[in-house]
């Protein structure tokens, strides 16, 4: 990873970011401190975005899913084997 001045990093902030979003990040530095990192989000690109729902139909929750293993949670909160 590069590391370029803030002057420069003004003079060619184009070319910098269209590097850091093709995967190249660079740190951006001022009197030789380094203060950010500019690098891509990585956000999803348009087509590969997540859809909720998409498992509507494919799975089914057991109606008593909320009592499910209540005896034996309640046999190991009463201490019995």
């Amino acid at each position: 990873m590069h590391t370029v001045n803030i002057h420069e990093a003004k003079t060619h902030l184009s070319r910098l970011v269209e590097q850091a979003a093709g995967g190249e990040p660079f740190v951006i530095a001022k009197a030789g401190k380094p203060l950010v990192k500019v690098m891509a989000l990585g956000a999803p690109a348009a087509g590969q975005t997540r859809r909720l729902g998409f498992l509507a139909g494919e799975i089914s929750v057991p109606s008593d899913f909320d009592r499910m293993g209540s005896e034996e949670i309640e046999r190991e909160f009463e201490g019995e084997a």
